[in-house]
């Protein structure tokens, strides 16, 4: 099955807003075993628009359009789409008074043109938006090479996102059925590039068996593997291709599926019944930040202190002005005191760490822009590194974080964290 993918969104023309539906739905559907053949963005104008979808349905079996059934008058992907398919707009009382409904349910009066968003092309199957006013709708379009299968959605992206995982999949797995499977695994892996990474895994998986493919996305890796098969064949072959790759990647790997770094840090934590505490300098707060983005980690997570200046590393962290005056506030000697610190302070079982320049300014010949170090204390025994980044601020410290949260992972699986890399190259 051939797909095409178009965003409409006269912010996505103008570069006000980043397209990132287009990419989650190409992945989605390549995940799925649909090919993309490409992907079309086009501004709030009939006639674009229209050209967007007749050129779609030259080429594809299936379109998933995004953006443009607002209720607004530059919302008109909908009338749009019926006038390429040649078929008359309908009113779904059913949809209609949910539209109403949901106003009330808020006590505000529903301006009249709300109700453009129960419009749909005659023949249209409704894809309900628990999310928000705007449902979806599913339509065939007959084309010279048979019938397309059209599928239009809100372009608000956690609306998207739920319907198409909710409906929009299942019906395309009902609608593929009696064909080849696909499925894939993913793997997140951290500490090697994506070129390093191709090296390490090249010849793995035999082409026949599955294919590979990279998604970097700082500052991880991410690889996929996905196989086709019979039914009665697939989850066999994906088995066997996954633990083939597993082998290579060894402690690159910090988790499967979509997990995060933190996510992964925080089972092994919660797992063990140890418990965390952060001080932080160059990376203000971002390690304690992800840690509690994880439900659950009230379990774990016992504070974080960002300590930013060198009197409140004194006063809070008990940092020795000795110690800071002798090796400056980004050295491995302060940050073991910081981690050691802030571990004495709440009784934790761990105590993390992190100091350093984040730049653009403030660097030295013998400390430049990017000088970082990472310590942490457990079990009475502090352990410290000093990295050397790269890249804008915002860059430096989430690099740091991902590294900090790398050492409390391969702490707690009994590896020498000092032994977590930065990126090679």
């Amino acid at each position: 099955m051939r797909a095409v993918v178009i965003s409409t969104g006269d912010e996505l023309t103008t570069g006000r807003t980043v397209d990132t539906n287009a990419n989650y739905l190409a992945d989605q559907l390549v995940g799925v075993g649909v090919d993309v053949v490409s992907m079309l963005v086009v501004g709030d104008y009939p006639e674009r628009i229209a050209w967007a979808w007749r050129t779609a349905l030259e080429q594809a079996d299936l379109i998933i359009c995004t953006g443009g059934l607002g209720p607004t008058a530059d919302d008109l992907t909908t009338e749009t789409v019926a006038r390429v398919a040649g078929r008359e707009l309908v009113m779904d009382t059913a949809v209609a008074d949910r539209i109403r409904q949901m106003f009330a349910a808020i006590g505000r009066i529903m301006p009249e043109n709300n109700l453009k968003q129960a419009l749909f092309p005659s023949g249209a199957i409704i894809v309900p938006n628990a999310l928000g006013t705007a449902p979806g709708f599913r339509l065939e379009i007959a084309t010279a090479h048979g019938s397309c299968h059209c599928v239009v959605l809100p372009g608000v992206p956690r609306e998207m996102k739920a319907m198409l995982a909710e409906q929009v999949l299942p019906w395309l797995g009902e609608l593929r059925r009696g064909s080849d499977e696909y499925r894939s695994h993913t793997f997140q892996t951290f500490g090697i590039s994506e070129s390093a990474l191709d090296e390490l895994v090249a010849g793995a998986v035999d082409a026949a068996d599955g294919r590979v493919a990279f998604r970097a996305a700082f500052p991880q890796i991410s690889l996929r593997v996905t196989v086709h098969a019979p039914p009665r064949d697939v989850e066999a072959r994906l088995t066997a291709a996954a633990a083939k790759l597993r082998e290579r990647l060894g402690g690159y790997c910090y988790g499967e599926g979509n997990t995060t770094m933190e996510a992964a840090v925080g089972e092994l934590l919660a797992r063990s019944g140890a418990t965390i505490a952060v001080a932080e300098s160059c990376t203000g707060g971002l390690i304690g930040h992800r840690l509690t983005d994880v439900p659950g980690s009230s379990a774990y997570v016992l504070a974080d202190v960002v300590a930013y200046t060198n009197a409140v590393k004194q006063s809070v962290l008990g940092v020795p002005a000795a110690t800071l005056e002798q090796h400056g506030a980004v050295s491995c000697e302060v940050a073991e005191e910081m981690a050691r610190g802030v571990r004495r302070l709440v009784g934790s079982t761990i105590g993390l760490a992190t100091t350093g320049i984040a730049g653009p300014d403030g660097g030295t010949p013998e400390k430049p822009v990017g000088t970082v170090c990472v310590a942490l204390d457990s079990a009475g025994a502090t352990r410290s590194r000093r990295y050397q980044l790269w890249g804008t601020r915002d860059w430096v410290k989430l690099l740091t974080s991902q590294i900090a949260l790398d050492w409390v992972r391969r702490t707690q699986l009994g590896e020498d964290p000092t032994e977590s890399a930065i990126l090679k190259r």
